[in-house]
């Protein structure tokens, strides 16, 4: 009997451990089963956030893109503004190509009049010519820079610097068209009267 006894102990510790295993299994397959739930739910999660990343960043970048060809633009707008206030290394070689053309096309035997208008006129009239055309391409340029967030990408803001240095041009422009009318009308610093 004690043999059966012992039998019986050793038959239910057996039982008792197969049962744990068992149990443990279980234990551990749930375990197993939660973390791999987990495990997809994180890449899930994680695959989400880097999709959303993406198409951050893709916006950022267009937004980027479009800032910096906004940005030199405007920048591009202040320096025809200043070049036709100030005259540029066109409107220079212009102007001395016509005063050589006058000064060919003239023949000494001409009037005082008329060699100041040829040689010295037309030359200045090139001059204003060209810093007018500069300053109607800054005031172009600028324009379009003002105007591209309403025809870009809706609610992306302009930056601030963008818009000063868009308006700076516009101002120079409009200034310099002005300028350069006055001076190719004679209203400004005409040429003298050979009286």
């Amino acid at each position: 009997m004690r043999n059966m006894g012992t039998k019986t102990a050793d038959e239910t510790g057996a039982e008792t451990g197969a049962e744990a295993t068992t149990d443990e299994e279980k234990v551990n397959a749930g375990t197993i089963g939660e973390v791999t739930e987990t495990e997809a739910q994180d890449a899930q999660d994680a695959e989400d956030t880097g999709a959303e990343a993406v198409e951050v960043i893709t916006k950022g970048e267009e937004a980027d893109a479009s800032g910096v060809g906004q940005g030199a633009g405007a920048v591009v707008s202040a320096a025809l503004g200043l070049v036709s206030l100030t005259g540029g290394w066109i409107g220079t070689v212009a102007a001395a190509r016509e005063t050589l053309v006058g000064q060919l096309e003239t023949s000494s035997s001409a009037n005082v009049a008329t060699q100041i208008k040829e040689v010295y006129g037309d030359a200045w009239q090139t001059t204003a010519l060209w810093s007018g055309l500069f300053a109607l391409l800054a005031l172009v340029v600028g324009v379009v820079v003002l105007a591209r967030p309403a025809f870009g990408t809706p609610g992306t803001p302009q930056a601030a610097w963008i818009k000063s240095v868009a308006w700076g041009g516009v101002a120079l422009g409009v200034i310099g068209l002005l300028l350069a009318v006055l001076k190719y009308t004679d209203a400004l610093l005409g040429l003298p009267s050979a009286s």
